[in-house]
């Protein structure tokens, strides 16, 4: 298993956590069916499936920035990490064009359930998008030092972090936007 045991257990905890919280709003939806299909095609899928792209490709970029660390090319896994923040940072953006458009048409947290729901999942994965940043900020920061290059674990560790804030998106967003 790559990475750190300490970091697997974070990602499993906070998985788990997710799907608490999935299996909660599959639980609402069920209650009121018509009131989320409603709600939801407010929802703009294009959007959603850009973002889908964009972490996608970050995850892509991860794995050839740890694959550029285990081979020793520090400077090509720094470019790597780059991109996979800059792919973040598009997602964020993204969210906020989201968010900003709702909120412009008057659909707010408490417009009712569904948008309940849908800002604080989506909310609470822009929070770890966010701290999946700063890691890769870290790690960019990190392979352009030649005197502190991280080990291999460490990126691989980090580089978990990331792939879970992607592997829960990949749920996200069909559970929100298509199902």
């Amino acid at each position: 298993m790559p990475g750190e045991a300490g970091v697997w257990v974070l990602v499993l905890g906070e998985m788990s956590m997710f799907g608490v919280f999935f299996a909660i709003f599959m639980d609402a939806r069920a209650g009121d069916r018509e009131l989320f299909a409603r709600s939801q095609q407010h929802l703009g899928i294009a959007i959603g499936l850009v973002n889908t792209i964009v972490l996608l490709a970050s995850s892509l970029f991860v794995v050839r920035a740890v694959q550029e660390v285990q081979a020793g090319g520090f400077g090509r896994a720094s470019r790597f990490f780059t991109l996979a923040l800059s792919c973040g940072l598009g997602f964020m953006g993204g969210k906020a064009l989201e968010y900003g458009e709702k909120l412009h048409a008057g659909i707010y947290p408490v417009t009712d359930a569904f948008y309940m729901y849908y800002y604080v999942l989506t909310g609470i994965h822009a929070l770890h998008v966010a701290v999946g940043m700063c890691v890769l900020a870290f790690l960019r920061k990190a392979t352009r030092n030649p005197s502190r290059r991280p080990k291999a674990t460490t990126v691989e560790a980090c580089a978990s972090y990331w792939h879970m804030v992607d592997v829960l998106w990949i749920v996200l967003f069909p559970l929100l936007y298509l199902i």
